[in-house]
């Protein structure tokens, strides 16, 4: 039996693929991969996040997307996806300009101005949002990167200077200071309260 090798897309083919679903894939080494659906409880925490940022009135809602946008990001080591959806992006304004029909800030687009990753369970995932996610994110150049930990109930805040992420932690009520939203008002208990 002979067995076929799956089709290798560029950037741009993938970016024109259409398969009529609402699959979301991740480019790694051009094949597509699909990527599994979001936990409730972090499609919890990022909708809670969402809401909180709006009535914080950091940037305006529709600067605000959770799970929708897909950055596209440097592949820095082999089996590096060429794209990642963060479970939550705050856009610059020119962003909404320049996206066109798809939500996908490409490479010679500026970053956005934060994204956010809550941590799913297991070793890999953990992996991913603290290390290689964290590499390609610095990469990009995205100023700030939230890793939001529900098993450690802790939320990581990372800002870049000049080439690396400098983390700062907050737990329980610890006020979450970020160096792009400077007034926000917000606790690290604030995203982990599932009882709302």
């Amino acid at each position: 039996m002979l067995q076929t090798q799956p089709r290798k897309f560029t950037f741009s083919e993938y970016l024109k693929y259409e398969d009529n679903t609402d699959n979301r894939y991740q480019l790694i080494e051009g094949e597509l991969v699909p990527l599994p659906p979001e936990s409730p409880e972090n499609d919890f925490i990022a909708q809670e996040l969402f809401w909180l940022l709006a009535i914080a009135r950091i940037a305006p809602r529709q600067l605000i997307k959770p799970h929708t946008c897909e950055v596209q990001v440097p592949v820095i080591r082999a089996k590096d996806p060429a794209n990642r959806y963060p479970d939550l992006v705050v856009l610059a304004e020119e962003h909404l300009t320049l996206m066109g029909k798809r939500l996908t800030i490409l490479l010679d687009m500026s970053p956005p101005q934060l994204v956010v990753e809550v941590v799913s369970p297991g070793k890999v995932n953990r992996e991913n949002d603290y290390t290689y996610k964290r590499a390609q994110y610095a990469a990009r150049g995205i100023p700030e990167y939230w890793i939001i930990d529900p098993q450690q109930q802790l939320v990581a805040v990372l800002q870049l200077q000049e080439d690396r992420y400098i983390e700062s932690q907050f737990r329980g009520s610890d006020r979450i200071l970020s160096p792009t939203f400077p007034d926000l008002e917000l606790s690290a208990q604030q995203l982990f309260d599932l009882s709302r």
